[in-house]
């Protein structure tokens, strides 16, 4: 009887482990549908436009320490949630994923339709959008070169920065301000919109590529129901859920099997031009390009698959080259100037800012070979060390292997860019959704809440009346406890890449035989 009953009270153990973290990250974002639904505050922008436009919120104007202390404890309380979740999945517990990705997209849905919150990110996007609509080219206009707009005039702390985006995110922009004339809120709207069609179809093509049950409960935890990006790219409206949607889309074309053979040549086409895409709305979307190219070079080495793995390839180059070229060929080349420019710009919250503190600003060159150098050394650390999906047939398979070298670039970008904000980890998030459970998992739940808690809140203090009591967000925990908290998670990101494998998650327990008769 022992056993029976330690393998009964291991099941409720786990059941109830997962349990409290499905509650946790609801807790977590009921914390942060509240900071929006309370309408303008520290946290939130006022958006200006009639009143019966889209989004809605109340207008009770809270105080900068509820709003704060709100999305700090849904920081934290999510990631509790997500960490209870991983740790009860790990020891064989398990859910269905198909209504909890339902719940994810109603929150979704509820996101939209409130405004954007932790940043005033959006309100750049409406002006970029805005000037590209009334004639001016927002890769060299800034907003204090159009004043009195009624839109462009609301942007708060980047008055003075033409757009570092590339050309779709200006065009999806500039439809926005098309559909949304003089009214800010109304632009932010459609923008939002946009954003949340992309988080929800990057969830599905996830729900797809997973196949089983067990990968989708992956999925569904670290993409659509994961409280720090559901924040981030849909509550906070940030375009990086555009970026990464193509980016997504791109992975699962190249790697499809259909009856048992691997992707063809105009699979390779098309998933390089979905990548382009992305790349062409945020840069670091490209980067899960140079995984498949490093995977099919690999494959090619193979006796027999030397003139395959050539054509695809090149098919693959071709259709990334011809969006690129096409999409800035539009644009126009200087839509490069203002991007060159951000590359040698370091955030407060970075391991980088504590070196711009020893070698001076007018010194970042060493600071640009290092990210570079240590870039290349923790993609091929983690290239090696991210755990191998078992292919369906058994054998080996360039899409899995592509997929894994794709988010050991992109992780190894995350860690060591100089510049980032919390919404960037989006990009990580997607890339690493696709791979089996690992210890890299925690690691990014870490740095995502890290950066997160740095952000409180991502607007300009001056501009919003942040009280004096709460200065101690910007002057110690953003340009101090976090850099050094980032610090530790990239010694540690190298010690686990040395490490061996994490073994696999137990199997999910077989149900319970019922009791009693059958009626």
């Amino acid at each position: 009887m022992t056993g029976p009953a330690s393998s009964g009270a291991a099941g409720d153990r786990r059941l109830a482990g997962g349990r409290a973290g499905l509650a946790a990250v609801g807790t977590s974002l009921g914390c942060f549908l509240l900071t929006a639904l309370l309408g303008p505050s520290a946290m939130q922008p006022e958006l200006r436009g009639a009143a019966w436009q889209p989004p809605y919120s109340l207008t009770v104007h809270p105080s900068p320490y509820l709003v704060i202390g709100l999305v700090a404890a849904g920081v934290l309380i999510g990631t509790v949630g997500l960490a209870l979740c991983w740790r009860a999945v790990r020891k064989g517990w398990r859910c269905r994923p198909g209504p909890l990705m339902a719940a994810g997209l109603l929150v979704v849905a509820a996101f939209t339709l409130m405004p954007p919150v932790g940043s005033a990110d959006h309100l750049n996007y409406a002006a970029y959008g805005r000037m590209a609509v009334t004639g001016h080219d927002p890769y060299v206009t800034r907003a204090v070169d159009v004043p009195g707009d009624p839109v462009i005039s609301e942007v708060e702390e980047w008055r003075r920065t033409p757009s570092v985006y590339g050309p779709v995110a200006t065009a999806t922009q500039a439809l926005a301000s098309w559909v949304g004339g003089d009214s800010v809120r109304l632009t932010v709207f459609v923008l939002s919109l946009f954003n949340a069609l992309a988080f929800a179809l990057t969830a599905w093509i996830l729900y797809r590529t997973a196949g089983t049950a067990e990968r989708r409960l992956r999925v569904t935890l670290l993409w659509t129901c994961n409280p720090l990006l559901l924040y981030h790219l849909v509550g906070g409206a940030h375009n990086d859920a555009l970026a990464v949607c193509p980016m997504v889309a791109g992975l699962a074309l190249f790697s499809a099997r259909r009856r048992g053979r691997p992707g063809t040549v105009p699979r390779s086409l098309g998933a390089g031009a979905l990548i382009a895409v992305g790349g062409a709305i945020k840069v670091p979307a490209a980067l899960v390009g140079g995984g498949l190219a490093w995977a099919l070079a690999r494959d090619g080495r193979a006796p027999g698959a030397r003139r395959a793995a050539a054509l695809r390839l090149a098919a693959l180059a071709a259709g990334a080259l011809a969006v690129t070229a096409a999409t800035y060929a539009i644009a126009g080349p200087h839509t490069f100037d203002q991007l060159r420019r951000a590359a040698d710009q370091v955030s407060l919250a970075t391991p980088w800012h504590l070196a711009d503190l020893v070698f001076g600003r007018e010194n970042r060159v060493f600071i640009k070979i290092g990210w570079l150098t240590l870039f290349a050394v923790l993609a091929v650390l983690l290239a090696r060390a991210l755990p191998r999906a078992r292919p369906a047939d058994g054998g080996a398979d360039t899409g899995v292997e592509g997929e894994r070298v794709a988010a050991a670039l992109v992780l190894a970008w995350l860690l060591a860019t100089p510049y980032e904000l919390p919404w960037y980890s989006g990009f990580a998030w997607a890339a690493l959704a696709l791979l089996p459970w690992s210890r890299f998992d925690w690691l990014l739940l870490a740095h995502t809440a890290a950066l997160s808690l740095g952000y409180l809140p991502a607007r300009d203090p001056e501009l919003i009346g942040l009280p004096s009591s709460l200065d101690f967000l910007l002057d110690v925990v953003r340009p101090g406890v976090i850099p050094v908290t980032l610090t530790v998670i990239l010694i540690a990101a190298v010690r686990m890449c040395l490490r061996r494998p994490d073994p696999a998650p137990a199997p999910a327990p077989p149900p319970r035989a019922p009791t009693g008769s059958p009626g």
